[in-house]
């Protein structure tokens, strides 16, 4: 046999050359490199060194004894997506072999130093398991012919030998996983252990004589069960019990429910049917079965009422729970206190008033800033608010227009105010906005103070003013009336101090309170679309004081307030009872009117702005359908009308909404004015596509498009208006309407021919001499026949002949032969009348 290197070596036994040479080094051979030679003793010495490494000795002994040190790794989930932990098991076998035998050299080149062990011990182990099982069946054969002869008497003791445990003291040695099965390779027990199980299993038994083949089976069968119930136990207590806890043999914890759940089912004031048997949890087929054994047939999509709901409820064995839909907003604006210690607020006046009346340049000579020359055409076209202080007080005006688009307007303003100043001018009396506005102020319950201005005319009549609104109910203190009028001049400032002195009167007759430590709350009064800034709101705080950082619920939006601009221009950082400010950080603009508030959490303000999005939503798209099917049975069998799509732009909520509401007005049964989209901000190219969807006309207050919008406008030919006054507006949509009327058809009398006698002509037929009595008598036109003022035929002439020539008119007082076509039944004293349509245009 030839000489094996250290490479052949490390070949033939699975080992890596440089971990080779290591092993040997230690074990003190003196092999370094690979080609080094290997003796079969320097085989004999490797294993003598690996055996010690492993509990043996180099003598007799270490054969006998041999450990073995076995390291596993695996991976366990914790129960998280994508997390495990990494476990690390080391285990430590030592086997003993317990009978002196000649061992038999080990064949050193079949196997490797480690290898060789653990296959030594291995084969070791297998072989007394084999005599051990031997031994086994010999003893149970004869056990079981003793057993025979005793079976009736020791029945009962038979039966209780399956049942005893053994004794805890006995051992069971842990197998590894990676190791043998337990029925191939059994480990081999200790000595003194088959005589003490014997022994364990006689105390419990009772009886001197050997275990029987089944009883061992079965206690050996009860040992490995509890084996791999241990095992199972571990395994899911490291892996966190992941489905709720394993018990003993690895069963769940879970039992099936012997009573019913009852359930309190949460119902708003509708809700579908998936959405009920949801909350109930169960199927929706069995909430379908039970409402129609109640006799109401429902589909799975179908939205029942409250009280139905409750209903299927109680009668599917649960509790129900009203609620209302508006529970959250309740819950939310009745957590908010406003109690604390009250003082005395400025008040609230609105002016009121006819177009050019007065009411702006009033107010600009009360608080000395010109805002009229700000306004297009002098007429103000947003409510304006404005602190002023003065030697009375203080007070805060709200200037609202007068032209008669803005009557929602005025009627906001009327709610939000103390004190209403009613303006009218002397020397032109009351004006239907007048009367507008004093309507308003009753229906607010505020008090009233007209201010009879321009008394500085020559043709001014103050008189007359308290006469005329005498008829509506608002009279004169010196009258015997309530109502103090205070005679005022803007221009030159007459009667200005008294007047203020008149608004604090009634002020304090109001006694006017407020809480500034309490949350802000009060009434928006303008909101706009900013470039710059985005959504800005005009505010007036009723109550508490607004901060900067405040968390604001406005309508139908919120935010953060980020700035707060009072009516110069100035950032402030709070505002207290009365005051007017813009605010900044709104998600949205907010109607003209809607009340605000501060709340403390944002997470609430968000919901309850969101729920009421979605209630406007529904508000919306029901009214909408239902407009639809009511235009759907009115116009059966009638021609359709007409329809002017409009988008239109504007600078501020308040404008828009007042355009918007008088351009709907125009509406007739014949022309419709549909506001196809509306909104604040300039004019985009969302909105020119839109108009071109939908074939609308493009409307900017105070706005332009941008340069997108102006392309689209331009390429597809789209009609682009711009207005800065409201009433010019209207009237050139008013125009536009007209136009779309269908025109009418009025009739004129030409001329009037008398039958004087009836002439039968071959190819003719009957001929009527006439003479023209009354116009002209043209050959195209259309005439009637009358007969004692009749009307016989209506129809056209065939021929018009004067003498023997064929003409087009005949004048007045001139004999002539009229052919009437399709009709021969002409007599004489009938009157021919020739008359022309005439195509009249209609108006608004």
């Amino acid at each position: 046999m030839s000489e094996m290197t250290v490479k052949d070596f490390a070949a033939k036994v699975g080992r890596d050359v440089p971990r080779l040479l290591e092993q040997m080094k230690e074990a003190g051979l003196e092999h370094k490199s690979e080609g080094d030679a290997v003796s079969e003793e320097d085989k004999r010495k490797l294993l003598d060194y690996l055996t010690k490494s492993h509990g043996g000795n180099s003598g007799s002994g270490g054969k006998n004894r041999i450990t073995l040190t076995r390291k596993t790794r695996s991976r366990i989930n914790t129960g998280e997506r994508g997390k495990s932990i990494e476990v690390q098991v080391r285990k430590k076998r030592t086997y003993v072999k317990r009978e002196e035998e000649p061992a038999e050299d080990p064949k050193v080149e079949d196997t490797g130093p480690r290898q060789l062990v653990g296959d030594m011990a291995e084969a070791e182990a297998r072989r007394e398991a084999e005599e051990a099982e031997e031994a086994k069946r010999r003893a149970a054969e004869e056990s079981a012919r003793q057993a025979a002869e005793k079976a009736e008497a020791e029945k009962a003791e038979a039966e209780q030998v399956p049942q005893a445990e053994p004794e805890p003291e006995i051992p069971v040695p842990e197998l590894d996983a990676t190791g043998p099965a337990p029925e191939e390779a059994p480990a081999p027990p200790k000595e003194g252990r088959t005589e003490g199980r014997r022994a364990a299993v006689k105390k419990a038994s009772g009886k001197p004589g050997k275990k029987g083949r089944g009883d061992r089976d079965d206690d050996r069968s009860d040992r490995e069960e509890r084996r791999r119930g241990g095992r199972k136990a571990k395994r899911a207590e490291r892996r966190g019990s992941r489905r709720g806890g394993s018990q003993g043999g690895g069963k769940h914890g879970f039992q099936k429910p012997t009573q019913p759940i009852v359930r309190e089912v949460s119902i708003p004031e509708s809700i579908s049917v998936a959405d009920l048997a949801d909350k109930m949890s169960i199927k929706a087929n069995e909430v379908i079965k039970a409402m129609f054994t109640m006799g109401a047939a429902v589909t799975i999509n179908q939205t029942i009422d409250q009280d139905t709901a409750a209903i299927v409820v109680e009668e599917m064995g649960h509790k129900p729970k009203l609620v209302k839909d508006d529970a959250l907003e309740t819950e939310v604006l009745e957590g908010i206190s406003y109690e604390g210690d009250e003082i005395t607020r400025s008040p609230v006046i609105t002016v009121m008033g006819h177009v050019d009346h007065g009411k702006t340049s009033l107010l600009d000579y009360i608080r000395r800033a010109k805002v009229a020359t700000g306004e297009a055409g002098g007429i103000t076209q947003h409510i304006g608010a404005y602190h002023v202080e003065d030697d009375h007080g203080g007070a805060t005006f709200l200037d609202t227009p007068g032209h008669a688009a803005f009557t929602a307007m005025r009627a906001r303003g009327a709610k939000a105010t103390d004190v209403v100043v009613l303006v009218v001018a002397a020397d032109d009396g009351v004006m239907p906005q007048t009367i507008e506005a004093v309507e308003h102020s009753k229906a607010a319950e505020v008090p009233l103070i007209v201010a009879v201005n321009k008394i500085d005319k020559a043709n001014a009549d103050p008189d007359r003013v308290k006469s005329e609104l005498s008829q509506h109910g608002v009279i004169s203190e010196e009258w015997g009336g309530d109502t103090q009028f205070v005679h005022v001049s803007a221009h030159t400032g007459d009667g200005i101090e008294a007047l203020l002195e008149s608004i604090q009167l009634v002020s304090e007759v109001l006694e006017l309170k407020a809480v500034p430590e309490a949350p802000g709350k009060g009434v928006v009064v303008e909101s706009r679309l900013d470039k710059g800034r985005g959504p800005v709101a005009t505010v007036l705080v009723q109550n508490g004081t607004l901060k900067k950082g405040d968390i604001v619920l406005a309508g139908l939006h919120y935010g953060r307030v980020r700035a707060l601009t009072n009516e110069l221009g100035k950032q402030v950082d709070e505002a207290g009872p009365a005051m007017p400010v813009e605010i900044q950080g709104l998600d949205g603009t907010p109607e003209a009117g809607d009340d605000f508030m501060v709340l403390d959490d944002d997470k609430k303000a968000r919901e309850v702005a969101n729920f009421r999005q979605g209630k406007y939503r529904e508000v919306r798209l029901a009214r909408q359908q239902k407009a639809k099917l009511e235009n759907m049975f009115s116009q059966m069998g009638q021609e359709v009308a007409a329809k002017l799509n409009i988008v239109l732009k504007a600078d501020v909520q308040g404008s828009l909404e007042a355009i918007k509401g008088a351009l709907e007005e125009l509406s007739t049964d014949e022309v419709q004015v549909s506001v196809v989209s509306s909104g604040v901000g300039g004019i985009t190219g969302t909105d020119a596509n839109l108009a071109l969807a939908s074939e609308a006309i493009v409307i900017g207050f105070n706005v332009r498009a941008d340069a997108a919008a102006r392309e689209i406008i331009e390429r597809e030919g789209l009609e682009l208006r711009y207005y800065s006054v409201i009433y010019q507006l209207i009237d050139e949509v008013k125009q536009a309407m007209s136009g779309m009327l269908e025109p009418e058809w009025k009739e004129e009398i030409v001329g009037v021919a008398e039958v004087r006698d009836v002439f039968r002509a071959p190819k003719i037929g009957a001929v009527a001499g006439c003479m023209v009595v009354e116009g002209n008598v043209h050959r195209h036109k259309k005439i009637r026949v009358l007969r004692e003022n009749v009307v016989i035929y209506e129809g056209e002439l065939e021929s018009l002949r004067r003498y023997k020539d064929d003409v087009n008119e005949v004048r007045n007082g001139m004999e002539c032969g009229i052919g009437v076509k399709n009709y021969n039944d002409v007599q004489v004293g009938d009157k021919i009348e020739v008359f022309d349509q005439v195509k009249v245009e209609r108006t608004l």
